[in-house]
């Protein structure tokens, strides 16, 4: 039987993997893997670390201080912990153009999702409507993943939105803050669903309630941002573990993979450097392409790109979709004065999703209730000096918030990766986006909506403070080999296959023809999951 070689360790990557492994298929996954540091304190609270760690400040803002928020960074309201920097580390070499788009690039052992925030929301039969196959098919994938990573969540009015699955963990206790929020709610239900189209209730989140496969339950130590100690937050290196006890399974770390080498429309190779600049080949039956949307991409228009030559104009792959986000800040006035609970879990408990006439354009909020923070980058953007700011948050700490507004998007020609073939390796890859004419619009409308909910849930949102992110901080990248039934070029099949390459697919974003306004890690390992059984 043929080895089936997976490139990429991320979400897609090793989900893809572990169900082949559980098919008895021969499995490689190679992967540049940069490793995460050991957790320091395991069973220490973050307010216990900033006590016994000899030099706190190096743990919570860098050596450098290079985890600070400035406020010469602009709008910026967080940056990543020194701890999850390795997430983000890029290879001697790696360079991209960019216009319009600023895009997150993990090489990671786990990719991206790594240093993510668990959100797991199940897109609905409607939100697929334009992916060319059964529904179904999507919703087996998700039980599958539940029960493989852990899923706490409920039941609730955010049902309507997301699809119920099997393996529903109870969901996680609230903080003070978030239930006055539901408690609020409950009170309003009535308006904010018939006035504004507004529902309120329990995210889903990959972190444990209950114990699952070794793992223990929450401990409720407040790390979620710089990292859970004990693996109750799920992350994909837990499913390469699993994957590496099986014997038919072989990781090559190292490596990153630049092309693959084919002839007559079959691939017989793969070719990369290694961590130290030298070259890498490595013999392929089967080539499954994991490394997410932009890479993957990459890989593929270096590889089927034309030879250099000043006749020949860029390769290009077109439809790149992402989800625009906006960050709303609040505060909660019923929690003016009253204490922050650092020992809960630290991120998104709550969900608030606003319908619209088309289904699909649904748009979905995560309401996180700011607990252990970093508050640097809120102080510094009060209208106060240093010392009466520092006292004022002091007193607004416990009431402070934030919604995360997350629209959809659609796959457009004018947004596209180019390839532009050089001699030798060289070459370039640019990076392209322009959002669609109505967003402005649609913006405005949705914005308004959620402050006249958070108004009726007790909360002021200062106009002022709310945040646009630049397209690509998101990291939901899609869109660039759309999966389809037509045959068409630069598509795939329904079940991720290259149309180009016989023995070519792909696991990732890249083939998604449509993106919903949710995360959607959940659904590239539900899909990943998905085409490991349809096709292998």
């Amino acid at each position: 039987m043929s080895r089936v070689t997976v490139v990429g360790s991320g979400a897609s990557g090793v989900h893809f993997a572990l169900t082949l492994l559980e098919k008895g298929r021969e499995v490689e996954l190679v992967d540049v893997g940069t490793e995460a540091p050991s957790p320091q304190l395991p069973e220490a609270s973050l307010l216990e670390l900033k006590e016994q760690l000899e030099r706190p400040v190096d743990y919570f803002l860098g050596d450098a201080l290079e985890s600070a928020v400035l406020p010469q960074n602009g709008d910026d309201i967080y940056s990543f912990p020194p701890s999850k920097r390795y997430a983000f580390d890029r290879p001697t070499g790696f360079d991209i153009r960019t216009d319009g788009f600023d895009p997150v690039y993990s090489f990671a052992r786990g990719g991206l999702a790594e240093a993510w925030t668990a959100g797991c929301y199940p897109f609905s039969s409607t939100e697929t409507i334009d992916f060319p196959f059964d529904h179904a098919a999507l919703a087996d994938g998700y039980d599958e993943i539940a029960a493989r990573i852990g899923i706490s969540g409920a039941l609730d009015d955010l049902s309507r939105f997301y699809p119920e699955h099997a393996h529903l963990q109870p969901p996680h206790p609230l903080d003070e803050h978030s239930a006055r929020l539901v408690d609020r709610y409950d009170r309003r239900r009535q308006w904010l669903n018939e006035r504004l189209g507004c529902y309120v209730g329990r995210t889903r989140v990959a972190a444990l309630s209950r114990a699952l496969d070794g793992r223990p339950p929450c401990a409720n130590l407040g790390r979620c941002l710089w990292g859970c100690p004990n693996r109750a937050f799920y992350t994909p290196s837990l499913t390469l573990e699993a994957c590496r006890r099986y014997p038919n399974f072989t990781y090559t770390p190292g490596v990153r993979v630049l092309r693959f080498v084919s002839s007559a429309g079959r691939i017989s190779g793969i070719e990369g450097k290694g961590v130290d600049g030298a070259p890498v080949r490595l013999p392929v039956d089967h080539l499954v392409l994991a490394a997410g949307a932009l890479s993957s991409a990459e890989i593929y228009l270096r590889s089927s790109a034309p030879e250099p030559g000043p006749r020949h104009p860029p390769r290009a792959l077109s439809g790149l979709m992402d989800n625009r986000q906006m960050l709303v800040p609040f505060v909660h006035t019923g929690m003016i004065g009253r204490a922050y609970e650092p020992r809960s879990y630290q991120y998104h408990l709550l969900g608030m999703g606003f319908e619209n006439e088309d289904p699909k354009h649904y748009v979905h909020c995560q309401i996180t209730t700011l607990k252990t923070a970093l508050l640097h980058p809120v102080i510094q953007k009060l209208p106060l000096d240093l010392a009466h700011a520092t006292r004022m948050i002091a007193m607004i700490h416990a009431a402070l918030g934030v919604v995360n507004v997350n629209f959809h998007d659609d796959r457009r020609s004018e947004n596209r990766v180019e390839w532009t073939p050089e001699v030798g390796d060289a070459g370039g890859l640019t990076i392209r986006y322009r959002p669609p004419s109505d967003e402005g619009e649609r913006i405005d409308r949705a914005l308004v909506r959620v402050r006249r909910a958070l108004r009726a849930l007790g909360c002021v949102a200062p106009k002022s403070m709310t945040h646009m992110r630049t397209m690509g901080t998101s990291v939901h990248y899609a869109g660039l080999l759309p999966m389809s039934s037509e045959d068409r070029p630069d598509t795939t099949t329904p079940s991720g296959r290259s149309r180009e390459f016989e023995n070519l697919h792909f696991a990732d974003g890249i083939t998604f023809p449509f993106l919903p306004a949710k995360n959607l890690t959940f659904t590239l390992m539900a899909n990943a999951v998905r085409i490991a059984h349809a096709d292998f």
